[in-house]
């Protein structure tokens, strides 16, 4: 006599039964798949307009270097014509008299310098309106 699993069985012991899990639908899964990709879409593309080096960010920076580059031209602009009027002031004797005359108020021997004020206007008085009685 051969024995078979369930003889070998405690007499009264049963094997319990398992309750197979429901399993999703595949269009279940994919339509979760879908809802994903879409939510991770919408996150990249959210973060790539908004984010710290999204397209705002880039578009701000572009105005700050458009701002940055006007200084720059009018800094070397300026830079420029000091370095001219430096070079005119070492090189030219009258340049230098014409800064002293116009800077410190110098003036050459002999001439005479004649300082004029602006003159104030009277002041005006104020009409007086007419009182009704």
């Amino acid at each position: 006599m051969t024995d078979t699993p369930n003889d070998r069985r405690a007499a009264g012991t049963r094997r319990p039964r398992t309750t197979p899990s429901p399993r999703p639908s595949s269009s279940r899964v994919s339509r979760l798949i879908q809802i994903g990709l879409a939510l991770a879409t919408l996150t990249l593309v959210v973060e790539s307009l908004f984010g710290a080096r999204g397209l705002s960010a880039m578009m701000q920076a572009r105005r700050e270097y458009a701002v940055l580059a006007n200084d720059l031209d009018r800094v070397r602009a300026e830079n420029q014509r000091l370095q001219a009027e430096a070079r005119r002031l070492r090189e030219d004797p009258t340049a230098i008299e014409e800064a002293a005359r116009r800077d410190l108020g110098y003036m050459a021997p002999g001439e005479k310098v004649f300082i004029l004020h602006d003159a104030k206007p009277a002041p005006t008085t104020p009409a007086v309106p007419d009182e009704k009685k």
